[in-house]
């Protein structure tokens, strides 16, 4: 009773809830005032061609990547900032995995006994029995398969062989598997986890984990609906990437990267599988172990990772159908730096028969205490429960409440901002609330505000938010809603992506980015190109800011955010393209027989309009158009200057590799006469100057010459971007060690800015670390 009335009496007390944010703000690493929602429809929306499915049938990844669960296939939406487009619509390259054709069954026994079982439950003497039989739709058969896609679950970026994120999709008949893209278009089902878990199940003859083998067989009710639920995944979450170390055959130490994730089963068995990095075979994963949670009817599942300085923890917060919401403890203990929780943690305990979804965990600083805590929120019913965890010298110090008053119809979808930590909360009727955590000595307060939605948002059923990785956008999959005051016949359903921040915001966020990676940035620059493109301008606070910054610290980041903006600017200014390509071209023209009188009286007006056109300021239009050239000519030479900065900068990072990896002077791929060629022609780069010395020294008067593969002449290095030799071959450079690219197949950059080579087999290892690189540009993965 205390926790509602406390929630009833907040609304009496708005005055002194604003006066204490502005005592006691939040940290400066979750800025809250200055990054206000400001919500303007983007286009394009996007039709979906069925109808979406599952609870959250939204997720966003780290990579920018939106997938939408309907009935026929999982929709991935690519969010591209497209540098060599001028058009202000979001670029979205659209791809699906679609739902497997064949059907697919649960294996819990021999098939004989099974058939049996099945045979003897549905004419059950016992009414109970039958019932639950019939109504069951896992076990019994004659209900009928439902086609679609229940839940998706991106995992951290960097997990795949391209460094982007892995993707575990769950089908409506509890199908199980783990997906990769290539190169924009193609998906590839790496493993199927429910058919490997189901073998292990049968190879351990369905025990539990005890390993005591079952005493009955499935023609017991509840053994059959034990060996169901024990397989049937609910949710599956991917956790963070750990460290772990492997021992060599030679007793010599290696550092592996893994993943885990984490399958809440419908029994409340949580199974874990173990991913080693990069993840290319499906042959690779492994069974990591398997939690006995004790919760009953599981409804939702999320990750609890702690991290301080000198204390890390991890832990599966699972949540019931009927109420209770729980941590379970993770053992890592081949993870170098992490405890394991003793007991499990009881964060809400009443069995009220409301069920918990849309749980999210995030970490974050308490501005008072200056320690690191957890925010855990969930939707139940109408209400937002929080629970607020914090590790004192004492022990784990758990506070928990709900908010009520949000929404008089239940929550359908909840998302979270890592960005300013701001919970928004969406219902059926469609209104969208934002909750704004702010910290007290010993709780937290929230405030609760209105979203105003854009006009032609209104009376629409939102089906689910999400919030992009840096809080630039919200998404929503909503219906068509009403066509002039009626329902359509069809109902069509349509993703809208709508911002949250200003184009001033994203700048500022951009310009003191922690991850110093344009591409992980990815939504909050697009914001700042629209800006650009909409003032054909960039604005003279950003420039000014950003030219100190780079005279404060000259940092590879701040050279490619400018190579950025100028690249805009660049676009902005181009011309739009009115021809249609699609219309054929005319090849010919019609002839027409005039009289003489005809073409004399059109002679006469041509020289009247001739007469008045002298007289017009035509000249101010040319001269316009002339201004326009010289602009664009300038904004070329600046985006030259800018991207060739970079170039060398990076040309002097791969030659200090190269003097420190090359103990003698030997012919490798990568071209070191070119490159300190092209450094020394500016004479004004002390660094350069020494490193070229130390170079030539080392090489000792030396010199391999890089040659082309049809004729064996002589590639001159007058260009990083490309060769050619005097025989007229021309070969594309790579990007990241300059040799030439002379083979078929070779890497781009996700934006097509440059290429980068395939690493060979005799490459040493530190020149195939130099090929992992992202892109010089742009900083986006070489795919």
């Amino acid at each position: 009773m205390y926790i509602f009335l406390r929630v009833f009496l907040k609304k009496k007390k708005k005055k002194d809830i604003k006066a204490f944010s502005s005592i006691h703000p939040l940290s400066s690493a979750y800025p809250g005032p200055d990054a206000e929602d400001v919500l303007l429809k983007r286009d394009p929306v996007v039709p979906l061609i069925a109808p979406v499915s599952g609870l959250q049938p939204l997720s966003w990844s780290q990579d920018h990547r939106l997938a939408v669960c309907t009935s026929s296939s999982l929709s991935v939406m690519e969010l591209v900032c497209d540098v060599h487009s001028n058009k202000q619509d979001l670029t979205l390259h659209r791809t699906s995995i679609p739902v497997p054709a064949e059907e697919y069954k649960l294996r819990v026994g021999p098939s004989v006994e099974l058939s049996e079982a099945m045979v003897k439950f549905a004419t059950h003497s016992d009414p109970t029995v039958r019932q639950a039989f019939l109504a069951d739709t896992v076990i019994n058969p004659s209900v009928g398969v439902h086609k679609g896609i229940k839940y998706a679950s991106w995992s951290p970026l960097g997990c795949d062989s391209s460094g982007r994120c892995l993707l575990a999709c769950l089908t409506l008949e509890h199908r199980l598997t783990i997906h990769n893209s290539h190169k924009h278009l193609e998906w590839n089902m790496l493993v199927d986890l429910t058919k490997k878990y189901s073998e292990r199940l049968k190879e351990r003859n369905y025990a539990r984990k005890d390993n005591k083998p079952p005493q009955a067989n499935l023609l017991d009710f509840d053994e059959l609906q034990r060996r169901f639920r024990m397989q049937t995944p609910l949710r599956m979450e991917w956790s963070s990437i750990y460290t772990i170390k492997q021992v060599q055959p030679d007793n010599t130490g290696v550092d592996l990267e893994m993943v885990l994730l984490a399958v809440l089963m419908e029994n409340g068995d949580l199974v874990l599988w173990k991913f080693v990095l990069p993840f290319t075979d499906g042959a690779d994963v492994s069974f990591y172990d398997i939690i006995e949670s004790g919760v009953t009817r599981p409804s939702d599942l999320a990750w609890w990772e702690y991290e301080n300085a000198d204390r890390r923890m991890s832990g599966l917060i699972v949540g019931s159908e009927v109420g209770p919401v729980k941590i379970m403890p993770v053992s890592l203990s081949g993870v170098k730096g992490y405890f394991t929780l003793r007991h499990p943690v009881i964060l809400w305990k009443e069995c009220d028969e409301i069920a918990v979804e849309n749980i999210k965990c995030v970490p974050m600083i308490h501005p008072i205490h200056k320690s690191s805590c957890s925010l855990i929120v969930a939707s139940r019913g109408c209400y937002v429960f929080w629970c607020l965890l914090v590790i004192s010298p004492a022990g784990l110090n758990v506070h928990n409440s709900h908010v009520a008053g949000l929404h008089s119809l239940p929550v359908v979808s909840l998302a979270v901002s890592q960005q300013g930590v701001a919970v928004y909360t969406c219902s059926t009727d469609g209104w969208i609330k934002k909750l704004t955590p702010t910290f007290t000595e010993s709780t937290l307060i929230f405030k609760q505000e209105e979203m105003m939605r854009p006009e032609n948002l209104t009376g629409r059923r939102i089906h689910g938010i999400v919030v992009s990785r840096n809080g630039a956008y919200i998404a929503l999959v909503s219906t068509q809603g009403m066509v002039d005051g009626y329902h359509p016949i069809n109902r069509t359903y349509q993703v809208h992506f709508v911002t949250l921040r200003t184009p001033e915001a994203a700048a500022a966020l951009l310009l003191r980015s922690p991850t110093q990676n344009l591409y992980k940035m990815a939504d909050l620059l697009d914001l700042v190109r629209w800006q650009i493109l909409k003032h054909k301008s960039i604005p003279a606070s950003l420039q000014e800011e950003l030219d100190q910054k780079i005279r404060e610290a000259d940092s590879p980041y701040l050279w490619r955010f400018k190579l950025f903006l100028v690249r805009i600017l660049y676009q902005s200014l181009q011309s739009p393209n009115t021809d249609q390509n699609w219309k054929p071209a005319k090849e010919g023209s019609k002839v027409f027989i005039r009289d003489e009188e005809e073409e004399e009286e059109e002679d006469g007006e041509d020289k009247e309009v001739a007469v008045k056109e002298e007289g017009e300021p035509g000249g101010e239009k040319l001269e316009e158009e002339e201004n326009q050239e010289d602009h664009r000519t300038e904004v070329q030479a600046w985006m030259n200057t800018v991207e060739t900065h970079l170039m060398r900068e990076n040309m002097k990072k791969v030659l200090g590799v190269v003097y420190l990896n090359t103990w003698l002077a030997e012919n490798i791929s990568i071209p070191t006469c070119g490159l300190v060629e092209y450094l020394s022609k500016d004479t004004n780069d002390r660094a350069s100057e020494v490193l070229i010395g130390h170079i030539k020294n080392k090489m000792n008067k030396q010199t391999f010459s890089e040659r082309c593969s049809l004729c064996q002449d002589v590639l001159p290095f007058t260009d990083h971007k490309q060769t050619m030799c005097k025989n007229g071959h021309m070969w594309l450079r790579c990007a990241l060690s300059y040799q030439a690219c002379q083979t078929l197949t070779f890497r781009r950059c996700l934006l097509l800015d440059s290429i980068a080579r395939l690493p060979e087999p005799e490459d040493p290892e530190w020149i195939k670390k130099i090929l992992q690189a992202p892109c010089t540009l742009c900083d986006a993965p070489m795919i």
